[in-house]
């Protein structure tokens, strides 16, 4: 028996599960050093959601919240998640930027390198977990926890092996979407440990209810470190609470040694700080035992509802997770952790409101089924395969050998905009909002979203609008206070307030036949020569111009939601007569984006 060493996940995996991770940096740094007096093996800083996030939402350069985290912590290591091959991006990457990236983490402050592949294709992560050595820093190899008819106990053991050949300093096993069970726990880390000599780590999301008691068989079988996440911002979609296991081992010989009075004064800080992000919580971030049956993951529960909400389609999630199961069936059984769980659960969030598996399949499910992402664990559907890619080559090889260099390519791309390697980093990473964010921080426009005011009043929970004015007709005074707004869809949008202090609700209707939202007027789509955006998102390429002659089937415009890119294709055929939208423009469904004339 030996002490357990504890990783706490509350400033990165923690917040991501819970408010859709858009914590900001200002509410990090006041707390930090309590948090580096604590004794935890390492904290979780950094990863993929929380780049994006600084970027896309908080406008937040991520490498300087790592530079101040550093700083903040000089006693801790940091510790971040990295996709392998992936990095924090959505693609496989050239070995060259694969390799730039780690060596600047681990400059900027990263320690420990937690590397994974979404379908534990151990070929991306060989150059990953090479960079790591060579930096210096601690490589830890990560098994993506699953169950199918082909994740066995034997085959992840297998896995182990294998990452401690690549030079592994320790194996993580990671439970994304708290799929463990007690026993089962128990006999994998029993049976890795018996094969492997390396510290074993268990992260295992609290979803179904039951990580907290995997995490103790996980113990008595030999496990090294567990991760857990403080209190206010535990259980439900994250991760055990770090307390309640520090108080479960205590006195026993595992006992972590960590002082419960200092964690107490953590968590008041961080149940103070969260109430701050109110209108990111979500009904479907609490404890679900059905994911052992949706295999949702914590980080993608709260994006998933998060991002439904804003297409008017949160009563729609149930659907969506009862068909996340069916598509991850076609596609071979991948493990649902990022990027498959955003190609998973994009696709599905498309076939269920369209009414039509796959009518629309998204540019990333067509390349994982060409094999643009690795080997998938189990054969895919053959004929959503042909569907999607045709006679299309199926690659058989690492994806990233068939990339060239591209680091000399990003720098010319990007250009004066990247001040430093890091910015040029962020565009490789992320190069529409790259080079946004980049743009907006030369001409001092950088501002995050708006973080809405909490109203004891707010009928709709998180959509609070703190507006309170008074209205003279024909002669009378009546006092009115907003107290909540939402959109019901088609048009219309929903105001919740109060009229002299009566609660009153109404809902507004479009009048004309155009759509406002996201585009500025655009006629809605009634013909079958309208082309229409099936979700909300952004134009990221127009692929033809006004006069083009094009064909039913042919790709019109590519378009990004949910993080996932889909091509728009055309359903007639015909001659382009109208194009309404230009690259970068925000759409939403039923506007007419173009027009073909048959």
């Amino acid at each position: 028996m030996k002490k357990i060493e504890v990783t706490d996940v509350i400033l990165r995996d923690a917040h991501q599960s819970l408010i859709a991770t858009r914590m900001r940096t200002e509410d990090m740094l006041p707390i930090c050093d309590k948090l580096d007096k604590v004794g935890y093996w390492s904290l979780e800083v950094w990863g993929g959601a929380t780049f994006d996030a600084c970027v896309r939402f908080l406008k937040e350069d991520p490498w300087q919240r790592l530079r101040d985290l550093r700083q903040a912590l000089p006693n801790t290591r940091l510790q971040m998640l990295l996709r392998g091959q992936n990095l924090l991006g959505y693609r496989h990457y050239a070995d060259d930027v694969v390799r730039a990236f780690v060596g600047k983490a681990a400059e900027n402050g990263i320690d420990v390198f937690r590397v994974f592949d979404a379908l534990n294709d151990l070929r991306n992560l060989e150059t990953a977990m090479s960079a790591v050595k060579d930096s210096g820093k601690h490589a830890q190899g990560t098994l993506s926890y699953t169950t199918s008819p082909v994740h066995t106990p034997e085959r992840f053991v297998s896995l182990a092996k294998s990452l401690r050949e690549m030079g592994a300093d320790s194996i993580a096993i990671k439970d994304m979407a708290g799929l463990l069970a007690p026993y089962p726990t128990y006999d994998l880390v029993k049976a890795i440990k018996a094969e492997v000599d390396l510290p074993l780590v268990i992260h295992s999301h609290a979803t179904s209810g039951l990580a907290a008691q995997c995490q103790i068989k996980a113990i008595e079988a030999g496990v090294d470190r567990i991760d857990t996440a403080i209190s206010s911002f535990a259980n439900g979609t994250s991760h055990p609470a770090t307390e309640a296991q520090v108080a479960m081992l205590r006195g026993t010989p595992w006992d972590t040694g960590l002082d419960l009075h200092l964690l107490t004064e953590i968590a008041d800080y961080f149940r103070d700080v969260r109430k701050k992000y109110h209108q990111f919580e979500s009904e479907f971030t609490r404890e679900d035992v059905m994911v052992q049956v949706s295999q949702v993951p914590g980080g993608m529960m709260s994006n998933l509802a998060n991002q439904l909400k804003e297409q008017n389609a949160l009563d729609r999630i149930r659907d969506v997770f009862d068909e996340i199961p069916r598509v991850r069936e076609d596609l071979g059984y991948p493990p649902l952790v990022t990027p498959t769980s955003q190609i998973v659960g994009t696709q599905a969030v498309y076939n269920v409101l369209a009414g039509e598996r796959y009518k629309t399949i998204t540019n990333e499910v067509k390349r994982y089924l060409s094999g643009g992402y690795g080997q998938p664990p189990a054969k895919v559907n053959a004929d959503l395969q042909k569907r999607a890619i045709g006679n299309g080559e199926v690659m058989d090889c690492r994806p990233a050998d068939l990339l060239v260099p591209e680091l000399t390519k990003l720098r010319a791309e990007i250009g004066d905009l990247a001040s430093c390697e890091e910015d040029v980093l962020t565009y490789a990473m992320f190069p529409d909002l790259g080079r946004e964010f980049l743009q907006q921080r030369k001409e001092g426009t950088l501002k995050p979203e708006p973080l809405l005011p909490a109203s004891e009043n707010t009928v709709r929970q998180n959509e609070a609008v703190a507006t309170e004015f008074k209205v003279d007709v024909h002669g009378e005074t009546y006092e009115i206070a907003i107290t909540g707004v939402g959109d019901v869809g088609g048009g219309k949008r929903k105001v919740y307030l109060s009229l002299d202090g009566m609660p009153e609700e109404v809902t507004f209707e479009a009048l004309n036949e155009y759509v406002n939202q996201g585009g500025g007027g655009r006629q809605k789509a009634t013909e079958p020569g309208h082309v229409s955006p099936p979700l909300p998102g952004n134009v990221v390429d127009v692929l033809v111009n006004t006069g083009d002659k094009v064909t039913s089937g042919q790709a019109l415009m590519v378009i990004e939601a949910m993080k996932m890119e889909t091509e728009l294709l055309a359903k007639i055929d015909g001659t382009i007569s109208e194009i309404n939208v230009a690259k970068g423009d925000r759409v939403t469904p039923g506007e007419v984006l173009m027009t073909i004339t048959s």
